[in-house]
């Protein structure tokens, strides 16, 4: 859906679409698994050479592989956002008045609107937690023989003793045998 700067001079554009698994590409091994379902509205700022606020909300399912053991994590995302959009050639903005700074991100766009579909990515991706885990309580892949923890316990030892500690460890000993 195009948010068209010629209509928003006219109107503001309210939205509500659900857009289908595997419309918007999100490059980054996450794959959307339901239809990402939005709703809310898209205006022009008052006073403002064709910036363009886009406020709403967005909910969608989707998986990736898992950060610990490299097998499937689903996760859900539901999210508010209220972002303003520059065109890309204008450095100036709206008064202080208009827009809580707070409460908004700022993006810049080409042309005459912008792609809800492009919006509504970036999104999704900055809603994405740092870690993709398939549950809290996985235990990952092994780092010495490569088996996933959470299938079979594979009992090596991952601890590596640094050398460089020895003598404080001694002198740790010899200090507790004293006492």
């Amino acid at each position: 859906m195009l948010i068209s700067l010629q209509e928003l001079q006219l109107h503001a554009i309210r939205f509500c679409v659900d857009i289908p698994a595997g419309e918007i590409d999100f490059d980054s091994g996450i794959s959307q698994t339901s239809a990402l379902h939005t709703e809310g509205v898209a205006s022009l700022l008052n006073h403002s050479l064709g910036e363009i606020r886009i406020a709403g909300k967005l909910s969608v399912s989707a998986d990736g592989n898992c950060d610990r053991c490299l097998g499937p994590a689903a996760f859900s995302i539901a999210k508010e956002f209220d972002l303003v959009y520059v065109p890309s050639d204008q450095t100036g903005g709206a008064g202080a008045e208009e827009i809580d700074r707070a409460a908004t991100e700022v993006g810049y766009y080409e042309g005459a609107g912008l792609e809800l579909n492009d919006v509504l990515r970036e999104v999704v991706l900055l809603a994405l937690p740092m870690r993709l885990v398939c549950s809290e309580a996985c235990k990952g892949i092994c780092p010495v023989c490569g088996q996933d923890r959470n299938m079979r316990d594979c009992h090596c030892q991952t601890e590596t003793a640094d050398e460089r500690w020895n003598q404080l460890r001694a002198l740790r000993f010899q200090l507790d045998s004293q006492h």
